[in-house]
Parts: C-alpha cells; structure tokens; sequence
C-alpha cells in the first residue's frame, strides 16, 4: 500500500486528462444505470481496500465541518461549540470551517479516528464514490484519485465496464 501511496499523485495526474474527457461526456448523458453500477463498483473495492491500513485522505486533507458537526462532536468533548472551534477548527477561503491542520488531529498512530461516532458529515460519507447522481461531483472525483487509491481504482474500474 505505501507504495502504491507514493505513486498516487502522479499515477491520478497521468490520466487527469483522460478522466476529465471521460467525466464531461458521462455528464452529458449519464447511463439510466450509473447509480447501480458505482455502487456496484463501490462495494467491489471496499471488499478489498482497507482504509485502515492507509488513512491518506486524514493525513493529507481535512474535512469540512458543518454546524451539526461542530455541535455533535463538542457536546462529546463536553464543551461548548465556540471552544470546540477554537481549538481545532479555522475557517477557509470558501468561509468554511475546516481544521486547523493537516493530518487530522483526531487521527490515531493506528490510523484509528479518535472520534469515529460522532465524525464530520464529510468522513463519513468520503470517497463520495457511492452516493446518488455521481456524475454531479465528477470535478471532486478526480481530486480524489490522487488522495484515496480506492477512488483511484473504481475510476478506472467505471471507465472499464461503462466506456464512453
């Protein structure tokens, strides 16, 4: 994994083009199917992806917190939210709260979430790979085959069994 981790970034910039060409045409007319078949495909490499045993995307990228965040993960620290974002969040270009650093503060040295049951919205709905009307987010996709190798793998998995 740590390998192929090395590779990542650059493996993602070789095809950018290549999936960008591929993503702009599946917006256009997305299969009646896509919804099925990314969930399909999601759970084929989830079967085999352990995220624990990399845990890029904490290392390397933070999520955004929502209100409801901000309010569910201070109530189990047993704070206040303004505490909670003090101590750990800042807000972003985009005016959203995000953490201070990267990695994730709340990530373990086992790759374990300090706060899994009550993580953001945004971890635990990451890599996006399963949600609904996929081709919507097909500009965050591509971002993500440079962090998350599954994300990586299920590209290239789509642009297989649904060529465009």
């Amino acid at each position: 994994m740590d390998e192929f981790l090395k590779q990542l970034p650059q493996l993602a910039k070789d095809k950018q083009s290549e999936n960008k060409k591929y993503f702009a045409k599946l917006r256009k007319k997305p299969p009646k199917d896509l919804d099925y078949v990314m969930q399909e495909l999601h759970e084929e490499e989830f079967e085999k992806t352990d995220c624990l045993s990399c845990a890029n995307c904490c290392k390397t990228t933070g999520p955004l917190f929502t209100n409801a965040d901000i309010e569910r993960i201070s109530k189990h620290f047993k704070q206040k939210p303004q505490q909670f974002i003090d101590t750990y969040l800042r807000i972003d270009e985009d005016n959203d709260y995000v953490l201070q650093e990267v990695p994730c503060t709340f990530l373990a040295p086992d790759n374990y979430c300090l706060i899994y049951d009550v993580r953001p919205k945004a971890c635990r709905e990451y890599p996006h790979t399963d949600r609904k009307k996929f081709q919507q987010i097909s500009n965050l996709t591509i971002k993500n085959t440079a962090i998350c190798p599954a994300v990586y793998n299920i590209v290239e998995a789509m642009k297989a069994r649904l060529p465009k």
